[in-house]
């Protein structure tokens, strides 16, 4: 069981606002709780992106004790960064990235979380979002989880672009091969997605993307594959993982025959492709950025 409550907060003269929900056992207690920022996708949000995708997200407030956040985009998108773009929040310079470090603070004031354990996941416009973040407010994250979107190309991004991260955390990337609307192999949006959803500009394929972004982090080893799970109803995952000792990893799930979509129990549009249901992203999220050790760690304490 989890509660939701809706939140307000005034970013920069605009009133923003936000879904968070928390778990049966997030009271008071002696160890702050991790966060997790949920970013949505173009014309959704935060309550439509957590329908599309099942609800999927709330078991990080459940099973992990973490504070799960559904945050607003202003007039349906976020202010990512990406140089063509044309919709409101682009157009208004919104501030985004003020947004959510509003957010980050007035939780960590009012809910028990811990600024130090602070995980974003977004998707597409969302995902793109999570990458501005990470070069613009790389301090902000301890983890990110992008979901059907890739890195734009050093002409079509507006935010810095450091050869070495900063602050490098672990980052998990997730896309499928068959993706209508960001597509797998990168280069120019489609004019459907160009006339759609008012975005434009060249971006880097998914594994171009989790290369360059290992790169960020130091790791210079070549990656390892495997298969992550067996084909079923027209997709399997495959597992690419970049790591090298003492840097945070960087791992990518291609879903092959997947849309832009997200794995799981989400029940998303057949029109944006398949989606897969042998994964759970919620699931490779709490495993990658490390909620799931968290977890372990509070149980063992106890």
């Amino acid at each position: 069981m989890t509660t939701s409550t809706r939140l307000e907060l005034d970013v920069d003269g605009r009133t923003r606002t936000l879904d968070v929900v928390t778990g049966p056992d997030t009271g008071p207690r002696t160890a702050s709780r991790p966060l997790v920022l949920v970013l949505h996708g173009s014309r959704q949000s935060g309550a439509t992106h957590r329908a599309f995708t099942g609800a999927g997200y709330d078991r990080l407030a459940t099973e992990h004790g973490a504070v799960v956040a559904y945050l607003d985009g202003y007039r349906g998108n976020w202010n990512d960064a990406r140089r063509e773009s044309t919709f409101p929040a682009r157009r208004e310079n919104v501030d985004d990235v003020g947004f959510v470090r509003g957010v980050v603070a007035h939780l960590a004031a009012t809910r028990d979380v811990d600024p130090g354990r602070v995980h974003a996941v977004g998707y597409s416009n969302g995902g793109q979002m999570v990458l501005r973040l990470l070069h613009e407010a790389p301090d902000l994250l301890a983890g990110a989880a992008v979901v059907a979107a890739t890195m734009p190309t050093p002409e079509s991004f507006l935010a810095p672009t450091p050869a070495r991260a900063p602050h490098p955390v672990p980052i998990l990337l997730v896309h499928g091969t068959k993706d209508p609307v960001v597509p797998y192999a990168g280069g120019r949006f489609p004019a459907f997605t160009r006339r759609v959803f008012h975005v434009d500009g060249t971006a880097l394929s998914a594994p171009e993307t989790a290369r360059y972004l290992a790169r960020r982090n130091g790791i210079t080893a070549e990656p390892t594959h495997r298969m992550r799970t067996a084909r079923d109803r027209g997709t399997w995952i495959e597992q690419t993982d970049f790591r090298q000792d003492d840097l945070p990893p960087v791992r990518l799930l291609t879903v092959h025959g997947g849309g832009h979509t997200v794995p799981g129990p989400g029940r998303q549009p057949f029109v944006v492709g398949r989606t897969a249901r042998t994964l759970a992203t919620a699931d490779a999220v709490a495993e990658h950025l490390g909620l799931a050790a968290d977890r372990e760690r509070r149980r063992t304490s106890r």
